[in-house]
């Protein structure tokens, strides 16, 4: 249940700047007299079909020869392009220059001919024209001492591996290169200084807890500095509480 509090006289205040109705400074109608007006403009409305009747003349359509001038009619002169006309067979069509070919025409005056060649079609081979092609002849090769009247190079072989009494087979069981150890060079030349790394080690100390740059507040120190003012929040009081009055001057 929403408590009741008793009706306070100092409460009760005059309304606010939105409860009085001032002139408005817009338009014309009711405008303030203390303010300067601007000019208004209003928009006409959209007339009826009626009016077509009336005044039906058309509006800035206009379409005007770009030829014609104040002074009349432009008098540059004007050219037109016709269509091809068609030919009519029963006229005389005289040849043009591509029409001739002047290089058929037989040789007069001794004049020198260049040679000139046809090309035929290709032509049936009979079946009694036993011609071998041309991959038919196979040259002598000239790899090795086949060709008896051929200059040969050298010639190599490569034969397979025996498993016993071959090249591959020690039949002595000698070591191989790999088997001997390499000797020291410090053994038999002067050695040089060795050094080794070792691992780190702890130092002794203390195992107690030491409290950390963050654990100390000097700011909360006020035993040698001067403290600053410090505020807090406490509960909002009623305007109208009488105040109270500790020192009384006489």
């Amino acid at each position: 249940m929403e408590k009741k509090y008793p009706l306070i006289a100092g409460r009760e205040k005059g309304p606010g700047p939105g409860r009085y109705g001032l002139p408005p400074t817009i338009g014309f109608m009711g405008h303030d007299f203390t303010r300067q007006t601007s000019p208004a403009y209003s928009f006409h409305g959209r007339m009826s079909d009626t009016m077509y009747r009336v005044d039906s003349s058309p509006g800035p359509q206009y379409h005007i020869d770009a030829k014609m001038t104040r002074f009349g009619r432009d008098g540059t002169p004007a050219y037109s392009m016709l269509g091809r006309v068609k030919a009519q067979k029963e006229l005389f069509q005289t040849p043009g220059p591509g029409a001739y070919s002047p290089e058929k025409t037989p040789t007069f005056n001794l004049q020198r001919r260049p040679p000139s060649y046809t090309m035929g079609s290709r032509s049936q081979y009979r079946s009694v024209d036993s011609v071998p092609a041309p991959n038919k002849y196979s040259l002598p090769p000239l790899m090795g001492p086949q060709v008896p009247n051929k200059q040969a190079s050298a010639s190599y072989t490569m034969s397979g591996s025996y498993s016993a009494g071959g090249p591959s087979v020690d039949l002595a069981q000698t070591p191989g290169p790999c088997r001997y150890n390499s000797t020291d060079p410090s053994v038999y030349l002067p050695r040089k200084p060795a050094f080794s790394m070792l691992g780190r080690h702890s130092l002794p100390r203390d195992a107690t807890e030491k409290p950390g740059p963050g654990t100390y507040n000097p700011e909360k120190v006020t035993v040698n500095k001067a403290r600053a003012p410090a505020y807090s929040l406490g509960m909002r009081h009623s305007e109208f509480v009488t105040p109270l009055v500790v020192n009384v001057s006489d």
